[in-house]
């Protein structure tokens, strides 16, 4: 068979369900041979970014890959920001690629550059395909690698040239393997460091959304009752309402969490990532015992100096710790008290501004608080990135795993809008939430067209401040002024009506829930655009400021 036919055939073996991307000219062979297929669907986008964004969440949610596509030179460098974006926040992703023939990459040609080589250090493996027969080992890996832990994104790049010659090789049959468990001379180790702790706290990351890790962890956590802590990206690693929820940590400023840690004598991190939150603001001085574990072993940093690593599959390792609880008949009466108290300051926090009636601007904390009320437990909010996602990360929490998704360690704009796309495709039922400031949802704002032509029920909620708020707000707080970095905006209601969508503004606090739950339930797409009271970012800064050094 022609090698463009074998690599569709790869990624069926595969089972790779959703392509996304904006297909050109070196592409061609393989998108006629795409058009087979019975397995593999195929989306189109209107730019490469909104591509691969789709692909990190379709990944995030499923923890199986889908691919994003483009073409050769533009193509490759508008899919990039997306890529490396999954591939810092751990999704599985496949990144597929064109190229010029491969009898003039050796010189200067159109649109030809060394996408390989550009792509390695956003990647966890790239390579181009320069044999038919090689097409079945590459694509095999390439999937293979993508779902490994820790998950990622990786490329494979077909020459147009090579793409049409015929392939002698079939596909691989795909194996997985089980991750190994962890070494239970280890796990012993580190149960011991736990039970001789007065005042233990977890910090939940990424990794606890992987794998059955959320289950585990739960388990253990109702077994032992230690606070749990979650990074951004770990919402919803246990129940909200559990006694053991002590929110989040991330804001890089002081908060009651950040408190609560202080006064721990051990911090059990689980699947932590260091771009969550960097060790060094949470652990100056090195001066808590730390247990990891973790898939994989911890990144070397000064301020992370483990006293124990148990590495293997996360739910295996807490598991193996439960089992020690169950075995001993007595087991440790830790003190909590640091961590209850953390989640009461917090918990009464959340409810400040919840009968907010204020009209002209809506507060960040009343627009969150009436996200969450509209919201079921398994519904998905889904963060850009800007002043919002501060106001998302700490007042916004999670009944269920990966139900708050965040672009996090990469962190960039854009990712909301065409991740509802894909979140609404993998979970039809669920109500889909965007909430994006006007800055991010414009540079994105061109799969609009594709969500209409989808038909995707998602809203989202735009928060209008004509500027880069979260810039001006870290500027003011480190030089007590900022550069200009306001801009003018589109109408809303033309824009919506434009791409057809179903268009609202609501200024009344009131009215927010109400408008909420009518783009709900229009059918199709709704924009939701409130002008938001961003006086209270410097009110935050000031408050959190004044967080107690001990609880």
């Amino acid at each position: 068979m022609k090698c463009s036919d074998l690599m569709v055939a790869c990624l069926e073996a595969e089972g790779i369900e959703y392509i996304f991307g904006v297909p050109g000219e070196e592409n061609a062979d393989f998108m006629i041979s795409l058009q087979k297929s019975e397995h593999i669907r195929f989306i189109l986008t209107r730019q490469e970014q909104g591509a691969a964004f789709m692909a990190d969440v379709y990944g995030r949610l499923t923890h199986n890959p889908a691919a994003c596509l483009g073409t050769l030179g533009p193509g490759a460098t508008n899919l990039m920001t997306g890529v490396a974006n999954a591939n810092m926040d751990h999704s599985p992703l496949l990144c597929l690629t064109g190229q010029a023939d491969t009898e003039r990459l050796h010189k200067e040609s159109h649109q030809a550059m060394d996408v390989v080589s550009m792509y390695r250090p956003v990647t966890k493996w790239a390579q181009a395909i320069f044999h038919p027969d090689n097409t079945a080992e590459i694509v095999r890996k390439a999937v293979r690698v993508a779902r490994s832990e820790k998950p990622g994104a990786c490329l494979v790049e077909l020459p147009e040239d090579i793409a049409k010659r015929e392939a002698e090789s079939v596909p691989i049959e795909p194996h997985r393997y089980q991750q190994p468990s962890p070494d239970p001379d280890v796990v012993e180790d580190a149960w011991e460091i736990i039970r001789q702790a007065k005042r233990p706290v977890i910090i939940a990351g990424a990794g606890t959304m992987r794998r059955h890790a959320t289950a585990a962890l739960r388990r253990f956590v109702a077994q032992t009752g230690i606070g749990v802590i979650s990074t951004f990206m770990a919402k919803g690693a246990v129940d909200v309402d559990d006694d053991t929820c002590t929110y989040t940590i991330g804001l890089q400023t002081r908060d009651y969490t950040s408190v609560a840690l202080d006064e721990s004598d051990l911090v059990i991190t689980v699947g932590y990532d260091m771009v969550e939150y960097h060790p060094g603001l949470w652990n100056k001085g090195n001066s808590h015992r730390i247990v990891h574990i973790d898939y994989t072993p911890a990144e070397i940093d000064e301020s992370y100096r483990t006293e124990i690593e148990v590495i293997g599959n996360i739910a295996d390792a807490l598991s193996m710790l439960c089992n020690h609880l169950t075995r001993n008949p007595h087991p440790p009466a830790f003190d909590h008290t640091h961590t209850r108290r953390a989640r009461e300051l917090i918990q009464a926090d959340l409810t400040w501004y919840k009968e907010d009636d204020a009209i002209g601007a809506i507060k960040p904390q009343k627009a969150i608080w009436d996200a969450r009320q509209v919201l079921g437990h398994n519904d998905i909010l889904l963060s850009d990135v800007g002043a919002h996602k501060m106001w998302v990360a700490r007042y916004y929490h999670c009944h269920e795993p990966n139900t708050c998704l965040i672009a996090n360690g990469f962190c960039s704009m854009g990712f909301a809008l065409p991740g509802a796309i894909a979140a609404q495709m993998v979970y039809p039922d669920r109500r889909v939430l965007a909430v994006c400031g006007d800055g991010g949802f414009l540079m994105n704002a061109q799969e609009m067209e594709t969500a209409h032509r989808l038909r995707s029920n998602i809203v989202v909620m735009v928060w209008q401040d004509y500027g880069y708020g979260l810039i001006s707000w870290k500027q003011d707080n480190e030089f007590h002024r900022h550069t200009d970095l306001t801009f003018g905006n589109p109408d809303w209601l033309q824009l919506a009506a434009a791409f057809g969508w179903h268009g609202y503004t609501c200024d009344a606090s009131s009215a927010l829930q109400e408008t909420l739950e009518q783009a709900f339930a229009a059918t199709g797409p709704a924009l939701v655009v409130i002008p938001i009271d961003y006086r209270e970012n410097p009110r935050l800064t000031e408050r959190l400021g004044h967080i107690p050094v001990a609880l």
